[in-house]
């Protein structure tokens, strides 16, 4: 299975464009207000249509309600709902049913014991995603903080779902994280940022790049 790239928090067309022409597969679209990559439906639709073909939607959301996901299913017809709150496993089955689209829970990894939610989760959703979990201050957002943390505590995690790596990755340490864990994807966010919520297409390429030869390297072992 080919290495998952995803962008996640974009903003701007110029940004999609660096990251499908540098190679990755998802761009991820925020829906929380307090981001500082928060778009409205209308933007995120033109975004999705500017994507179109080229690379998966992913849209983001933080504890949402069922009257807002009804309505983002039925206007951006994102590919996969990235729900990346404090939804119980109970609550991800039934966004799952009630969408029919595939759906991505993320879990916020801090330490060991962070691991005991991933095989509910993974009964219940299409993919995982492994974050940082952030720091517990009222201004902390749910992701997207440039926080790292132990990738050992992953390292070939197979719960029977794909499972991405996120938190304070960067063109600088993707590959070591890939080599090291051995997961299906990685998502960036913060670490291809000029300022927050702003994109840089050169960070963007150089992260897709840095994969990509990851992933080469692993697969000539």
């Amino acid at each position: 299975m080919s290495l998952l790239v995803k962008i996640c928090g974009i903003t701007t067309p110029t940004a999609i464009d660096a990251a499908v022409t540098a190679g990755a597969d998802m761009i991820g679209l925020v829906f929380f207000a307090r981001s500082p990559r928060h778009v409205s439906l209308e933007t995120a639709r033109a975004l999705s249509a500017h994507a179109a073909g080229r690379a998966r939607i992913v849209a983001l959301t933080v504890d949402a309600d069922d009257d807002f996901l009804a309505t983002l299913a039925a206007t951006l017809k994102p590919d996969i709902v990235q729900l990346h709150g404090e939804e119980s496993p109970a609550r991800v089955a039934a966004i799952r049913s009630a969408l029919t689209i595939p759906v991505m829970k993320a879990v916020g990894v801090a330490e060991a014991a962070d691991l005991a939610a991933i095989d509910a989760y993974a009964q219940v959703s299409d993919l995982l995603l492994v974050d940082a979990k952030p720091p517990r201050t009222a201004q902390a957002l749910p992701g997207g903080n440039g926080l790292t943390f132990d990738w050992r505590l992953v390292a070939g995690l197979d719960p029977g779902r794909p499972v991405m790596l996120s938190g304070g990755l960067h063109p600088g340490n993707v590959a070591e994280a890939i080599r090291l864990t051995r997961l299906a994807g990685v998502d960036v966010s913060s670490g291809v940022e000029s300022t927050p919520g702003h994109k840089d297409p050169d960070r963007i390429r150089a992260f897709v790049a840095a994969a990509r030869a990851a992933q080469g390297e692993g697969e000539r072992v």
